[in-house]
């Protein structure tokens, strides 16, 4: 299985009778950013939540195939012990309605890791990882929800590497940032590559270009083509890749 820390082999999910996902053969190596870029509703979502089993709690869901995290089949997987090595952030900023603080701490104690010294050593460091620390460690009483969007995210991210994932899941992270704050987030995640696996989701296919070591084409439910970012950009096989990033649909 090589040394990929993400796989999935003949990959196949079904919402009912309906196929949103087709034969899906992907791997993703560890410390590069990935990106899986394609028109709404083509699968890129359904696709990254097999990693972590979340499309196991939607209604009517099959699903056939092999799916492996750091080579071991998901399915046979303890699912807080895998959400663990796999964080996920979402389309928007979703902080809980809590203090930063609690925010924070929330996964430490989730997982029983809590304690008041480690979680304040935990928390600083992560918060120092996204570059909040400075700004946030005398206001670290008040609501999250009243950070601006940006903050929210990163601390949204922050969030997760308390409990020391060595995969992120991104679905479409920056939908909901302008395009300041989107470049700022993007280098960010270049900054956490050197220590973390980075799968994403985008519409923005500047976005995949900048900061992707690797991206993936999907439309209807099918992984068209999938290889380094710069070929996939310049030089892509499948002509369905050429339209859809020239812009001649999606």
């Amino acid at each position: 299985m090589d040394n990929y820390v993400l796989e999935t082999r003949r990959l196949n999910l079904f919402y009912g009778p309906f196929q949103a996902l087709k034969d899906i053969d992907f791997t993703v190596l560890p410390n590069t950013i990935t990106a899986l870029i394609g028109p709404s509703g083509c699968g890129k979502s359904t696709l990254i939540r097999c990693f972590n089993r979340m499309n196991e709690f939607i209604e009517g869901v099959r699903m056939e195939g092999e799916v492996y995290v750091k080579g071991m089949d998901v399915r046979g997987m303890d699912v807080i012990e895998l959400r663990k090595t796999v964080g996920m952030v979402f389309q928007r900023p979703n902080p809980f309605p809590f203090s930063i603080y609690e925010n924070m701490a929330y996964g430490l104690r989730i997982h029983g890791l809590y304690k008041k010294k480690r979680a304040e050593e935990v928390i600083e460091r992560c918060l120092r990882a996204v570059d909040l620390f400075d700004a946030l460690k005398d206001k670290l009483s008040r609501p999250a929800l009243e950070l601006p969007l940006e903050m929210q995210q990163r601390l949204c991210i922050a969030r997760i590497l308390t409990i020391e994932p060595e995969i992120i899941l991104l679905d479409e992270p920056c939908s909901a940032l302008d395009p300041l704050a989107t470049l700022r987030i993007e280098e960010l995640l270049i900054e956490l590559k050197r220590r973390y696996t980075i799968l994403i989701v985008t519409h923005n296919m500047q976005q995949a270009s900048r900061i992707s070591d690797y991206t993936g084409f999907l439309y209807l439910g099918e992984l068209v083509e999938f290889g380094p970012t710069e070929r996939i950009f310049t030089v892509p096989k499948d002509k369905r890749t050429e339209a859809y990033i020239t812009g001649r649909f999606g």
